[in-house]
C-alpha cells in the first residue's frame, strides 16, 4: 500500500519495505488536465525504482522479480510515470501506489505445478457416444435420395 506521505519508505509487503532513499523522483511538465496551470507547474512525476541495485530485496525476490518485469524494466530499473491528476503531490500519490501493485504482483509466489489428470471413464464414452450420434447425422445429410439426407432446399417455392 503507498504511504500517507510520498517521501515515506514504501511498503510493498509485510516483510518487503522499500526505503524512500532507493527511490528516485523526477518531475516535468504535464501534458494532462489544468488548464494554463499545466504551462507554469511540474506536476508530471517519474518515479524510478532500481531493482538489481536494491539492498532490501533478498536474492529470490529480487531474482523473481526481475525475470517477472523483464519487459518493463528500462536499464534494470522500474520506470513509472503519472500525470494524470492536476498536483503534483497526487501524481506522486498515484506513482508509488502504482510501483506497489507492480512489486506485489512480481513478488507473489509462482502458483502450483499443475497435477496432471486423466479423463473418467465415463467421461470417455459420453465423448465417444456424442462422436457416433454426430456421424450418423451427418452421414445421413452427405447421402442423397435418402430420407433425412441429401440437399435441402428450406425455400418453400413460390
Amino acid at each position: 500500500m503507498a504511504p500517507a506521505r510520498p517521501s515515506d519508505d514504501l511498503q510493498v509487503t509485510s516483510a518487503v519495505r522499500i526505503p524512500a532513499l532507493e527511490l528516485a523522483w523526477r518531475f516535468s511538465r504535464s501534458s494532462g488536465p489544468g488548464g494554463q496551470n499545466v504551462n507554469t507547474t511540474d506536476s508530471r512525476v517519474e518515479l524510478r525504482s532500481d531493482l538489481a541495485l536494491s539492498s532490501t530485496l533478498p536474492s529470490t525476490l529480487k531474482a523473481r522479480a526481475l525475470s517477472r518485469l523483464d519487459g518493463k524494466l528500462v536499464e534494470g530499473a522500474i520506470v513509472i510515470t503519472a500525470c494524470e491528476h492536476r498536483s503534483q503531490w497526487q501524481n506522486r500519490v498515484a506513482a508509488q501506489r502504482r510501483l506497489v501493485e507492480l512489486l506485489q504482483e512480481a513478488l507473489k509466489p509462482p502458483p502450483p505445478p499443475r497435477r496432471p489428470t486423466k479423463p473418467t471413464w465415463g467421461s470417455q464414452q459420453r465423448r465417444l457416444a456424442a462422436k457416433k450420434t454426430a456421424q450418423r447425422y451427418q452421414g445421413a445429410a452427405q447421402q442423397p435420395g435418402s430420407a433425412t439426407g441429401g440437399l435441402r432446399c428450406w425455400r418453400v417455392p413460390p
